[in-house]
């Protein structure tokens, strides 16, 4: 290869470089507007949010409710701005039994300053309104999956009390259509998965491009594997982590499970002595726990399946129900082991042949790599700069 060639090239390494970077500092310097349904913790949304702050570095933030230093730095350093249920009483814990007047608060914000409006959205953030000649990118979770698919998971009998129970039945409706509605405040989505895109497109009557959100695949430990198996997750209906505890209730085997949420008491009644409860924990200790698990267990339908990726990249497989976002993530026998019927004999199953398995802990870390934080943020402008022509 020649001296001349090897110039050429890295000339024009250098000149693409520069170019990139200087459409970023431009981008940077947009007057933007970012929108996230609430801030009370640093789940997969959040993560996503955090892209964008590094993104659009001076950009403000509107939110439902925000509870301090529950949220990582880098969102925090951003102005912020609340709606009244900020001040609401017992808000901080039980925001979500404020979701009939959600839509509500979400219109009591009307942007007008703005070049450019980000919302990041599983419930109402897309509803915002915008003065219009705007551009609102709704980057999607998911359509409201508390009145949509999920419905039954959050509603249903035995799921929630009574009176909350009635009063959804009657509010479904009314929720669904501003749902629709507000979907056309949006001139762009994107979704965070073929599953999600697929859905919006059945909901809302809107195409979506799909950018999978970003996942956090760096300092992973090397560490030898344990006999435990993992589960990490919210404590809610339909993450079905009561399948999971049934499961092991009968096999003996030893699982970690990290997270909370407002099952947390039933799902400590359901376990025996065989399954250990963690709470949240810290990143770094979650990243060993991840390593050293001899399996990742994700038992529910999901948009997309951030800790799913998270397990590849600490070289562990995952055992997933055969639906949703996941699906696009796991190959069968190659990265992990599905089951098909969200039931613990289902589960027990596919435990069984995981047993019988082997997995080489290169070729998870590498179906990992695709989804760093770097493709995302990559993605994302050249979406902004080819549809919003900035």
């Amino acid at each position: 290869m020649s001296a001349r060639y090897l110039a050429a090239n890295s000339l024009c390494f250098s000149v693409i470089t520069i170019l990139v970077y200087k459409k970023m500092k431009e981008m940077s310097k947009l007057k933007v507007a970012l929108i996230h349904d609430w801030l009370t913790g640093m789940r997969g949304g959040e993560k996503v949010l955090e892209a964008f702050c590094e993104l659009f570095q001076e950009a403000d933030i509107y939110t439902f409710i925000w509870n301090k230093g529950r949220v990582s730095e880098k969102i925090e350093r951003h102005k912020i701005y609340t709606s009244i249920l900020q001040k609401l009483p017992f808000s901080k814990t039980k925001y979500r039994y404020y979701l009939p007047i959600m839509p509500y608060l979400i219109e009591s914000f009307y942007l007008k300053n703005y070049e450019l409006v980000i919302s990041s959205s599983h419930c109402v953030a897309k509803g915002i309104k915008v003065k219009k000649g705007i551009p609102h990118i709704c980057y999607c979770h998911t359509p409201m999956r508390y009145v949509w698919d999920l419905y039954d998971d959050y509603f249903g009998k035995g799921k929630t009390n009574f009176f909350v129970r009635t009063a959804m039945r009657f509010l479904r409706g009314y929720l669904q259509k501003w749902d629709i509605k507000s979907s056309f405040r949006v001139t762009h989505f994107i979704a965070n998965s073929k599953n999600v895109k697929r859905r919006i497109e059945k909901y809302y009557g809107r195409d979506a491009v799909v950018i999978y959100p970003p996942v956090d695949i760096s300092a992973f430990p090397e560490k030898r594997k344990k006999d435990f198996y993992l589960v990490v997750t919210a404590f809610v209906p339909y993450k079905k982590v009561e399948i999971v505890i049934d499961a092991f209730n009968r096999l003996k085997y030893p699982l970690k499970i990290v997270g909370t949420g407002p099952e947390e008491r039933k799902l400590r009644k359901m376990a025996e002595k065989n399954i250990e409860f963690l709470g949240w924990i810290d990143n770094f200790k979650l990243k060993e726990y991840y390593a050293e698990a001899k399996a990742f267990i994700f038992p529910q339908l999901e948009d997309f399946g951030i800790t799913a990726v998270e397990s590849l990249a600490a070289g562990t497989p995952v055992i997933a129900y055969n639906k949703g976002g996941v699906t696009e993530i796991i190959q069968d026998g190659e990265t992990g082991v599905f089951f098909d019927k969200q039931t613990p004999e289902s589960l027990i199953s596919a435990i069984k042949r995981f047993e019988k398995m082997s997995f080489d802990r290169e070729i998870l870390k590498k179906k990992a790599y695709y989804y760093r934080k770097e493709r995302f943020i990559n993605e994302i402008k050249n979406f902004i700069e080819t549809e919003i022509k900035f």
